[in-house]
């Protein structure tokens, strides 16, 4: 079984020696020490959010600051194809389940995309009190599924916005259920370099208008399908991030 893993401050992580001490100390101690009960001589892992990773040996455990020993270092190199997930607004928590999952799933970034069917608005504050939101939704996930790599939550956009930002991906795909080829099928036929990105476009509950599939087209975005079920806009992202996974070799 793998150790429960906490977050300790970057520069003590990336500086951390086998044989030294690291000190947790705030939100984190608090968690490790009351919430998760950790005690003396039980092993964690300290992440740093990028990569690094410790595994570590608990010497002292208090609310207030949890001590440990420095066993082992290691670092996770980013994977060699980056995974976006464009995950349109959604009402409720839809959204947010879809981040959270896709985290757990091994999701490199997310993008807000502010579709025009969308019932939930993103404007001004709320933009970022949002995006604030979603990077403590894949903090709190990428701690749970014990990966040393947080995904990037990027700004939110609109669809005129997504279509310039589609410029700089390599292979855009969009999900949707009149494609005339599935995902794999999709796959299947691409040439995938190292370093490049594939971003995978998930609509709101409404759907994606024509309008904006033609914008999404214009961009280089494919359309493709995951199968002859409609999936929720919580549901389709993370599934899509499984399937492409598997077929990637990262599982």
């Amino acid at each position: 079984m793998t150790n429960q893993a906490f977050f300790g401050d970057p520069t003590d992580v990336q500086t951390a020696a086998v044989g030294g001490s690291l000190t947790l100390r705030g939100p984190e101690a608090h968690h490790a020490a009351a919430v998760k009960r950790v005690r003396p001589g039980e092993e964690i892992d300290v992440l740093d959010g990028e990569g690094h990773r410790l595994s570590c040996t608990v010497v002292e455990a208090t609310h207030g600051a949890v001590v440990v020993t420095v066993d082992r270092l290691s670092f996770d190199s980013p994977p060699a194809m980056r995974l976006v997930l464009v995950q349109a607004l959604a009402k409720g928590d839809r959204a947010e389940l879809a981040v959270e999952a896709a985290t757990e799933l091994g999701v490199d970034a997310v993008l807000p995309w502010q579709a025009d069917r969308s019932i939930v608005r993103w404007r001004a504050e709320k933009a970022i009190k949002g995006r604030t939101k979603w990077e403590s939704l894949v903090r709190a996930a990428s701690k749970q599924s014990r990966r040393a790599r947080v995904p990037e939550v990027l700004d939110a956009l609109d669809t005129k916005g997504l279509g310039h930002w589609l410029g700089g991906v390599q292979h855009p795909v969009v999900l949707h259920e009149e494609a005339s080829e599935s995902l794999a099928e999709y796959w299947g036929r691409s040439t995938l370099a190292t370093s490049e990105t594939l971003a995978v476009i998930v609509g709101p509950e409404g759907g994606i208008s024509p309008e904006e599939l033609g914008v999404l087209a214009n961009a280089g975005a494919v359309p493709a399908q995951l199968g002859t079920n409609v999936l929720r806009a919580s549901t389709a992202g993370p599934a899509a991030i499984a399937v492409l996974n598997h077929l990637a070799g990262r599982w």
